[in-house]
């Protein structure tokens, strides 16, 4: 399985409408930053935002919520039109913020640094409905992919899978056509990528080449 998921960070925020409307056909789902100007040092956008993205379109709205205390505020993106939320397993209380998003209907995310060990949340995997692991530093688009964290990528797919899990294992940053394939054979199958779609002189013919090279990947191994 390959998914893509847009990132909005890279969107155009004048014409945000047609912008994920023009990418929809080669979406999956999409993928909302949410920072607090305190878990990162950048401040970007609220469930305001998600409820008009969620006007326009039928895709599944993943917001990452970058945020030191996201219990604060998932009922409000769920009632703005949030599909799934993930917290930070840095952040704590992981267990009760699993329980909270269950418990109000979202499908559940975690995310996991580039450098927070493996042990630190493999204890959740069993209960979550996403695992994503960033490939930058969260805070800022367009940074370089940090290849130093597939390993862990691999590790985590052979635990989901001996778990038998359905989680979708998900990267996020510096996502583009020479990397892609090298998250895909390290075990991801879905993709966030902002400035290689938006960014992009044709954003729906670049989504559809990310999958392609992905897939090629894949059938190669």
């Amino acid at each position: 399985m390959v998914r893509i998921a847009p990132s909005i960070l890279s969107a155009d925020f004048a014409r945000l409408g047609d912008a994920v409307n023009a990418i929809e056909p080669e979406a999956d789902l999409l993928h909302v930053d949410v920072m607090d100007g305190h878990f990162v040092p950048n401040l970007t956008i609220g469930p305001p935002v998600v409820a008009s993205l969620d006007a326009v379109t039928d895709l599944f709205l993943d917001c990452h919520l970058m945020m030191t205390d996201p219990a604060d505020f998932l009922e409000p993106f769920r009632d703005a039109g949030a599909d799934g939320c993930s917290v930070h397993v840095e952040v704590g209380n992981t267990a009760t913020l699993i329980a909270q998003m269950r418990d109000l209907g979202l499908a559940t995310g975690l995310v996991a640094n580039p450098d927070t060990p493996f042990d630190v949340f493999a204890p959740f995997l069993a209960d979550v409905d996403l695992m994503l692991l960033m490939t930058v530093f969260p805070g800022f688009a367009g940074q370089s992919f940090i290849t130093e964290v597939m390993p862990k990528v691999a590790e985590t797919r052979r635990e989901l899978d001996r778990l038998e899990s359905p989680a979708a294992l998900q990267v996020d940053g510096g996502i583009g056509p020479d990397t892609i394939g090298i998250a895909a054979a390290a075990g991801a199958d879905t993709f966030v990528a902002g400035s290689a779609i938006f960014g992009a002189p044709d954003p729906q013919r670049a989504a559809r080449s990310l999958r392609a090279s992905a897939l090629s990947t894949l059938g190669a191994a």
